[in-house]
């Protein structure tokens, strides 16, 4: 037999990224029938958490009828602005000098959240814009307190079309923040903004009741497939799949050490397999010596640990127990059974960034299915 009959020809050395966007219109369409009779609106902020804001929130205006789109800053809206026509596009970050110009071209509407942004604002107001009003309820980030809203003439306070807050441990159902800043929030809405519709909830809230979904839910990370409701069972799709090709497969000595600074050593005689991906490409550090790369050996999954540092461009991983792994299969590093949430917990992060760190990558091929 020919020492060459074993090579895989079909060689590649880019990571894959593949969003399946027929799962995120299901994720957006199923949040909203929890949240119903509240209104569904999407977050395709950081370019959908780096997944291509153009390209989801299309999918959403077109697949979902999604109307209402909140990005962070005013030129994530210009991206969007063509693809969502006759959609409302709310810049969470405001308005500012050096943003004034998208508003303008673009119609996009700003959340105030401060007094000087408000007197920017009324010295810039564009003629048929109305803004959001931000009020803080507790998060203590962004957003007006008492103090500023008791300052506000009936004129000002009359000036916007909606009132929003913001959360800060929606992902914890029991919490006691919960429940006091949807009392401080219907509190301020009920003395200040009476007859403004208001939204107080992301996608962690959309889970903690009709209360707290009000007249329009913020609804971004579970979109993506992320669990926003840890305590419970993740009752969204998973839409991401990552895979890299094994560059080199190769023994390992006994003894013999595996990466940058030597943090690991081979206790026995192992098989290692090098796959063409790294922290250059969003994958934590930190999953050194504690992550996983999956293998499919038929219809099952094999398991293979990540041994010594993650480094720029390549992941080591121990394949020993692995049958016939050669150059050019393909290593998942999430997929349907190992979701971003299993990744961001061994690397002792939260979802959110993982996604967002691997979404804004150039170097993956992408790949979006939508049927």
């Amino acid at each position: 037999m020919s020492i060459f009959t074993r090579i895989n020809l079909h060689l590649n050395t880019q990571p894959q990224l593949e969003i399946n966007l027929n799962k995120l219109l299901e994720n957006y369409q199923r949040l909203s029938k929890i949240i119903a009779p509240a209104q569904p609106s999407a977050v395709v902020k950081d370019d959908a958490y780096g997944l291509d804001a153009a390209v989801v929130a299309k999918t959403l205006y077109e697949g979902a009828n999604c109307r209402h789109f909140w990005v962070a800053h005013a030129i994530e809206g210009a991206k969007i602005f063509s693809h969502v026509p006759n959609a409302d596009i709310f810049v969470l970050q405001g308005v500012g000098e050096d943003s004034l110009s998208f508003f303008e071209q673009y119609k996009l509407i700003p959340v105030i959240s401060s007094p000087e942004m408000l007197m920017f604002w009324k010295k810039h107001a564009i003629k048929g814009i109305k803004p959001v009003i931000h009020i803080d309820s507790g998060l203590n980030r962004l957003g007006f307190r008492e103090a500023d809203l008791a300052k506000l003439s009936p004129k000002d306070l009359n000036m916007f079309s909606y009132v929003i807050s913001h959360l800060a441990c929606a992902d914890e159902k029991d919490h006691f923040m919960n429940q006091y800043q949807l009392e401080k929030f219907k509190h301020l809405r009920q003395k200040y903004f009476p007859q403004i519709p208001a939204s107080l909830s992301a996608s962690d809230g959309a889970f903690l009741g009709e209360d707290f979904c009000c007249d329009m839910v913020r609804l971004g990370a579970a979109v993506y497939g992320i669990n926003t409701a840890p305590y419970r069972p993740n009752q969204m799709e998973n839409i991401i799949t990552l895979k890299a090709p094994v560059l080199q497969v190769a023994d390992l000595p006994k003894g013999q050490f595996v990466g940058y600074s030597a943090t690991y050593r081979a206790a026995t005689k192992r098989k290692i397999a090098i796959i063409s991906i790294g922290y250059g490409d969003g994958m934590p550090r930190s999953l050194s010596n504690v992550g996983k790369i999956f293998f499919r050996r038929g219809d099952k999954w094999a398991e293979a640990r990540i041994i010594g540092r993650v480094s720029m461009d390549n992941i080591i991983c121990d394949v020993t127990d692995i049958a016939d792994i050669s150059v050019g299969d393909w290593g998942y590093c999430i997929f349907d059974d190992y979701t971003l949430d299993d990744v961001a917990r061994d690397a002792g992060t939260i979802s959110y960034e993982l996604l967002s760190r691997l979404g804004k990558n150039t170097r993956f091929e992408r790949k979006y299915i939508l049927k």
